[in-house]
Order: structure tokens, then C-alpha cells, then sequence
């Protein structure tokens, strides 16, 4: 199969590909619909619309508590809106499996995103009313899953095989992303506080609409398509390719480890706050969502550093390889959780400072620096061509697996501790580090097979 790159020696903006400005772009608006919905859905649905008045208006809902109360068990209205959202969070995150499926071998990846922002946009304008709230979950998980595999795997395209920028461009990408993370929590929160949760999620709709603007206008620095192949032509995986597919599907669920407690921060960590943060500053309450925005800029701040750290280490022949990488991010981000158990005993009864939710959100994104886009890197390095768009959505799968975890462990925090509740977190993540450094050699040997 050829592979089909993008120009780069005469299309360079900055040292880097134009197209990766206008999919970038694309991934502000994508993130700013997607995590502007994530921040707001744990506190809506538990203030809101799982409350006598609005529960009985959403269509489905009864069958759906039916079908999830038949697997765990009765559940309090807290702990079903915490174990809905942990398999919202985590389906959305298993949908690009199959949309990277689709963009390989049937649609195309231009078709596929396309499909992907429309749907979203009908997905979030859903949310404006409570009996669409089903189908508004619905629409997001297959928009996300037609859009973000296909996205990654046409930045990948962007770059030849041993083009030095690929790892730069991904951090990049990834700064925008965050960008639009942090912008939704803040626009999104401070519009459900004062205007209500439906204007909040009707905006978010909104952006996903200029995604879909800015993907079409760039469209000429993009690179083509790669021919799609018949079944019957298709060439057979070859005893590396399918050594390598093995190899990734095992670290896929390896990684689960980090995105357990990372799917905790969504969902759970919100709750936390409102139970033990004083979010009270000179007279003010600050929105709840807001300290999701600091997961979006933390790593902007945390990436100049990271990345020279990185370059320093490279000149000496020190720097660690992407799977070692990998399990820094999570020793890092475990400590994180060891911090959020500390408040408990340090500050009692009395409600945490601000500045330690702060403390918490710099420590456990510097991990998050190390761990995500550095996992993509490698997906997109080691995964065989003709599944290359596939492959990074199973990827996005260990966050299913993750989030639907963290979704049934988060029922617990209404009989431990907050103590307890993290500790088992950081527990989780540092074994996840340990199976991370097992695997490496496996890793580099299908690493250097690929390249």
C-alpha cells in the first residue's frame, strides 16, 4: 500500500506542515464542544436532571437505570449519574475503533470527520432539552468516533516515516487541543451557573460548528486520502505487522491503569470539590468546572519544560524511549492522587484551599504530558499502515476501558473515605507504571520492525 504524506518541503509554516494549523484548529473546536459537555455532566445530571421534576421527562432513562442497575446492583441517584457518566466517557472513547475502521476502508477521512462534527453538533444541541439527553449521548459517542481516530490519523500523514517533527507537531496538536479544554470549562461553567445548563451545552454545539468550518477551509493543505483497497485486493498482515497489533492491543489494556484515575478527575474529582473545596474567593463562588479548565492549560505550561528536559536528555544519549516515557507520566500522576488522599488527613474536617485543587491539577498534567500524546506517538509509529486510523482508536479504547472502570470504583466514594477513595487510585496507576516498564522490550522490538 502507499502511504500518502503531505508536501512538506514547500507547504511549512513555522518548521511544520501547514495542514497541522488548520487540523489543530479543527481539534480546539472538537475539544472545546467535547470537554465543555464532560465538565458539566457529573454536576448536571446530579443537580439537575436526575431530580423528580426532570428525571421522569428524559426518554429511556428508566429502561437505561433498569439495564445498569441489573449489572451493579441498586444505586443511589449519585452513584447511577457517576457510573452514567464513567460509560458515557468511556463509550466515546471506543467509538473511534470503529471510526477509524470506517475512514481506512470505507468513507475515506475527510468524509469520516465531516460526519463526525455534524453529528456532534446535533449531540450537543440535544442537550438542550431534557428529553433528548439520551439520544444527545448517543449522537456525541458516534460524532467522536467518526471525527477524532481520523483526525490523529491524518496529522500522522502530515509527517514521512523519520520526520524528527512528528513528536513536536503532536505536542502542538495536543496544545491546541488543551486549548479548547480550557476555554470550554470556563465559557461552558460560567454559562450554566448563570444562564443554566441548557444554554451551557446549546454554545458547545455551537463550536463544534466553526470545527467543522475551519476543517473544510483547510482542506487544500491536507494530505489525500489514501487509496482504499478491496477486501480481495487487501495484502495479508504480515508475522510482524500482526506481532505488532498483538503487542498494541495488550499495551491498549495496560494503559486502562491511567485512564482509571484519569476518568476520576472528569467525574468523581468534581464531586470531591463540591463536597471539600473552599471555592469561595472574595465573596465569589467560582464555578465548579473551572478547575477542569486546568487540566487544558497545565500542559501548555508544563510542555516548554517537558520538552526541553527531553532535549537535554537526547544530546546526552539520556532521553527515555516513548513506553519508559509512559511510566514517568504515571509514577507522576499517581503521586497526584496521593496528594488529593494527603488533604484528608492534613485538613480534616475543615474545607481544602483552593491552591491545593491547583497543586493537584499541575502535579497529575505534568504525568498526563509524559503518558498521552506520547501514547499516540507510538500507536501511530508502531501500528501496520493499512490499520493505522483503526489502531490509534484502540488506542482511545484503554480510555473506555478506563472510564468504565473508574465509573463502577466511583460508587465508592460515598462509603470511604476521600482518603481511601485516592490512595486506591494511585495504587491502580503505579501498578500500571510496573506493567508499562514489563512490556518495553516487546515495545522496541516491534518499534524497530516498523521503522
Amino acid at each position: 500500500m502507499t502511504i500518502v504524506t503531505a508536501d512538506t518541503s514547500s507547504d511549512d509554516l513555522f518548521g511544520q506542515p501547514r495542514g497541522l494549523a488548520w487540523l489543530a484548529g479543527t481539534q480546539f473546536w472538537e475539544s472545546f464542544s467535547l470537554y465543555g459537555m464532560q465538565a458539566l455532566l457529573t454536576l448536571y445530571m446530579v443537580g439537575q436532571l436526575l431530580l423528580p421534576g426532570h428525571a421522569e421527562n428524559v426518554l429511556g432513562l428508566a429502561a437505561t437505570r433498569s439495564a445498569i442497575e441489573s449489572v451493579t446492583g441498586p444505586l443511589s441517584t449519585q452513584a447511577f449519574a457517576v457510573q452514567l457518566f464513567g460509560l458515557w466517557a468511556g463509550l466515546v472513547r471506543f467509538t473511534p475503533v470503529f471510526g477509524g475502521l470506517i475512514g481506512d476502508r470505507l468513507l475515506g477521512r475527510r468524509r469520516s470527520i465531516m460526519i463526525g462534527c455534524l453529528l456532534m453538533t446535533a449531540g450537543h444541541f440535544c442537550m438542550a432539552f431534557d428529553a433528548s439527553f439520551l439520544l444527545a449521548l448517543l449522537l456525541l459517542m458516534l460524532g467522536t468516533g467518526f471525527a477524532n481516530a481520523n483526525l490523529f490519523s491524518q496529522l500522522g500523514s502530515l509527517y514521512g516515516p523519520n520526520d524528527r517533527r512528528r513528536d513536536d507537531g503532536l505536542q502542538l496538536y495536543y496544545f491546541a487541543l488543551n486549548c479548547g479544554a480550557f476555554a470550554a470549562p470556563i465559557i461552558c461553567g460560567w454559562m450554566g451557573q448563570e444562564f443554566g445548563w441548557h444554554m451551557a451545552f446549546g454554545l458547545a454545539g455551537f463550536g463544534m460548528l466553526a470545527g467543522l468550518f475551519v476543517y473544510w477551509r483547510g482542506g487544500r493543505h491536507l494530505p489525500p486520502d489514501p487509496p482504499r483497497i478491496t477486501s480481495a485486493a487487501r495484502a495479508p498482515l504480515t508475522t510482524n505487522e500482526w506481532r505488532a497489533v498483538r503487542v498494541l492491543l495488550l499495551l491498549m489494556l495496560v494503559q486502562a491503569a491511567f485512564w482509571i484515575a484519569q476518568s476520576q478527575v472528569w467525574n468523581v474529582y468534581n464531586l470531591w470539590v463540591r463536597d471539600h473545596v473552599e471555592m469561595a474567593v472574595g465573596g465569589w463562588q467560582v464555578p465548579i468546572p473551572w478547575l477542569q479548565a486546568l487540566d487544558a492549560i497545565a500542559p501548555g505550561l508544563l510542555l516548554p519544560v517537558t520538552l526541553g528536559l527531553w532535549r537535554w536528555q537526547a544530546r546526552r544519549g539520556a532521553e527515555p524511549d516513548a513506553i519508559t516515557k509512559m511510566a514517568i507520566g504515571c509514577l507522576i500522576f499517581g503521586s497526584g492522587m496521593v496528594w488529593l488522599a494527603a488533604a484528608d488527613s492534613v485538613f480534616g474536617d475543615a474545607r481544602v484551599p483552593l491552591l491545593w485543587a491547583v497543586g493537584f491539577h499541575m502535579l497529575s498534567n505534568w504525568g498526563w504530558v509524559f503518558f498521552t500524546p506520547i501514547a499516540v506517538g507510538l500507536y501511530g509509529r508502531a501500528a501496520p499502515k493499512s490499520l493505522n486510523a483503526m489502531m490509534i482508536g484502540i488506542n482511545s479504547m484503554a480510555v473506555f476501558v478506563g472510564s468504565t472502570i473508574s465509573g463502577r470504583i466511583g460508587g465508592l466514594y460515598e462509603v470511604w473515605t476521600p482518603g481511601q477513595f485516592w490512595l486506591l487510585h494511585a495504587g491502580i496507576i503505579a501498578g500500571g507504571a510496573l506493567l508499562l516498564l514489563a512490556m518495553r522490550p516487546a515495545v522496541r522490538r516491534v518499534l524497530r520492525e516498523a521503522e
